[in-house]
């Protein structure tokens, strides 16, 4: 009996070592996830640095800041759409995208593509 009561402790003790390493790293994990999230927020690195391909999107009155930042990421201009909708959640130019056709490049930055989205697009003149 003192021998089967030794097993079940031992049992019980890697059990619990087993289920608090896997929190552990469970943890670890989320935590090392969320700080390169975060850090891509602010680090703001365009797609290519140099010779970027320029590209020219549409903006529609109706469209969402979700369905602008999926075609970014479709066109190829942005890496994560999700990292795009957080960059202008925290940007100056938040909630001011302005409908209108824009020339954008794979060298700028979020902030960049940002600011020029916020401004309105000039229009040329008839003459």
């Amino acid at each position: 009996m003192n021998a089967k009561y030794l097993i079940v402790t031992m049992l019980e003790l890697i059990v619990k070592v087993a289920v608090i390493a896997a929190f552990v790293v469970f943890v670890f994990r989320g935590a090392v996830t969320a700080y390169d999230f975060g850090y891509r927020v602010f680090a703001d690195e365009p797609v290519s640095v140099s010779d970027g391909r320029t590209m020219t999107i549409g903006v529609g009155a109706d469209m969402s800041i979700k369905e602008i930042a999926e075609m970014l990421e479709e066109k190829g201009l942005i890496e994560d759409s999700n990292l795009f909708i957080v960059q202008e959640l925290l940007s100056a130019h938040h909630k001011k995208i302005l409908p209108g056709i824009y020339d954008l490049s794979t060298d700028m930055t979020a902030e960049q593509m940002l600011e020029i989205m916020s401004t309105a697009p000039e229009k040329e003149s008839e003459e």
